[in-house]
């Protein structure tokens, strides 16, 4: 017996305007380039093509990097003071069109609005974060580590960096990376996501806006040929990437390969573990909210709920009763709490496991393949799917759907649980719901998983801490923001000086 999500209330915002057209951004100033290759940008809410993204071609790409290098001689060398005043500036800006920021971002994933603003703010401390650079990049000076000899580490900026970035959060993510690049006195190349490319324009306009040099960021949209000449390009000196986990190793591969400094986020397959003393309504809350909101297209979505004993029981009603409350629709109208998938071809491809789920033996508990449109004939809609008694060896489990589909898996004991989480491949967060300390403490201890969540299910650190998982969630050995983002944008150089009158004299014997 299934259950139906709520019905897909109609687009808020139907447009009927023609396609725009989205060009690069090099030196400080839109760029069209000479390729002739483009993508098209849908609303996921109506199904329209809004826009067309022009696709890099290697010359474009090699143009961009030739600009953000000749700017980062003088960006590097500028005062820390100035840079810390510019991302002021910036941080100014983004919060002043928060608003825009995130219409922008649902017209081109399909998130509800409340999440879009959610993440312009998280990207924001980022940025707050960045604004401490003159403190986060100080070194160290030991005096008189011999006779009139002082010693003293610095950090300097490594000269043009790029970030390849995923759709499912078009700020948030480049966020992560930029304001510490740029902070640290690098140039940033962007190379985002084709399918929500406008988002990234808007930031280069603030940034500009913000008394940013021309060249300092810029942004190339497009492809495989695109993220490939990246990662070749011998004057790039880091990579950062989220993603799926076959191209973060790819991305991993051809960057070190190529000499490059890389921090690959991958994929995830993210469990929530209830034991049986869990408070069952904040669990069942926790469950919905971290597996649904976004349309599950969250790199931290829970999406595999792992029960020990009876909890399942219990649980499985709460959160079926939860999903008859959410309403589906134009991320734009505030009265939806899940908007659409990106593009017509995830939605099919998510449907397509949904399918899989059942034929393999799976309990199908809410169904949102039955979901129906309220008169939308068009848009990428698929409603909330919760699996109960799934197998790890379906494929609902094994595989990142990043989609709306949530899977129960039943266990009899923490032991078992906690074997079934560590022997997956993925590792990028986890989360425990229990009142008892000692389980707690046990588990975060003992689980093989990069970011760990205790009666919270989306454990994704604030900015003074560092973003990444373990396993196949991660390639390289550098999380995102926080300390180890200031590290992966910089080097260290370590500085030996005496000040002295005095001749040394002949000495061919190591320096002791």
């Amino acid at each position: 017996m299934t259950a139906s999500a709520t019905r897909v209330t109609p687009s808020a915002e139907a447009s009927h305007a023609p396609p725009t057209t989205i060009a690069h951004w090099i030196g400080g100033e839109p760029f069209q380039g000479d390729s002739e290759r483009w993508g098209p940008v849908y609303n996921p809410a109506t199904g329209a093509t809004t826009g067309r993204v022009r696709f890099a071609s290697v010359a474009d790409v090699d143009r961009a990097v030739a600009v953000a290098k000749e700017a980062s001689v003088a960006w590097g060398r500028s005062a820390l003071g100035k840079r810390a005043t510019i991302l002021f500036k910036f941080r100014e800006l983004v919060a002043q069109n928060v608003e825009e920021l995130a219409r922008c971002i649902v017209r081109e994933h399909g998130k509800v609005l409340a999440d879009a603003r959610g993440e312009v703010q998280r990207g924001l401390e980022v940025v707050e974060f960045a604004c401490g650079i003159p403190h986060l990049i100080k070194g160290e000076f030991s005096e008189n580590v011999s006779a009139g000899v002082d010693s003293y580490s610095i950090r300097q900026p490594l000269g043009v960096v790029a970030g390849i970035t995923p759709f499912n959060f078009p700020i948030m993510v480049p966020m992560w990376m930029y304001p510490i690049a740029i902070a640290a006195g690098n140039a940033f190349v962007l190379k985002p996501s084709e399918k929500d490319p406008s988002a990234s324009m808007m930031m280069a306009e603030l940034w500009r806006d913000a008394g940013l040099p021309a060249g300092v960021f810029s942004v190339v949209h497009g492809d495989r040929a695109a993220v490939d000449r990246l990662l070749e390009h011998p004057d790039v000196a880091a990579v950062s990437f989220v993603g799926s986990t076959p191209i973060a190793r790819h991305v991993y591969d051809t960057a070190t390969h190529n000499g490059k400094r890389v921090q690959a986020l991958g994929g995830a397959k993210n469990h929530m573990l209830v034991l049986p003393d869990a408070d069952m309504a904040l669990a069942a809350d926790s469950a919905v909210n971290a597996g649904f909101g976004s349309a599950g297209q969250r790199c931290m979505a829970i999406s595999v709920v792992v029960t020990v004993g009876d909890a399942g029981d219990k649980l499985v009603e709460l959160v079926r009763d939860r999903i008859r409350a959410i309403h589906v629709g134009d991320g734009l109208d505030t009265k939806n709490d899940m908007g659409p998938l990106v593009t017509e071809q995830h939605l099919s491809r998510v449907r397509q496991y949904v399918d899989e789920g059942v034929a393999s033996g799976a309990t199908l508990i809410s169904d949102g393949r039955d979901i129906t449109a309220n008169g939308a004939r068009e848009g990428f809609f698929l409603g909330p799917c919760l699996f109960d008694n799934v197998r790890p060896d379906m494929s609902i489990y094994r595989d990142e759907i990043f989609g709306p589909v949530l899977s129960v898996v039943r266990a009899e004991s923490y032991e078992e649980a906690l074997k079934l989480i560590n022997e997956n491949p993925y590792a990028n967060g986890v989360a425990i719901f229990t009142t008892d300390g000692g389980a707690a403490r046990r588990f975060q201890s003992e689980v093989q998983v990069g970011m760990v969540g205790i009666n919270v299910p989306i454990p994704v650190p604030m900015a003074y801490y560092s973003f990444g998982g373990w396993k196949a969630s991660l390639f390289g050995d550098s999380h995102v923001h926080g300390a180890e983002g200031v590290k992966f944008y910089t080097r260290g150089k370590v500085v030996t000086a005496r000040w002295t009158e005095k001749k040394t004299g002949k000495s061919l014997a190591f320096p002791t």
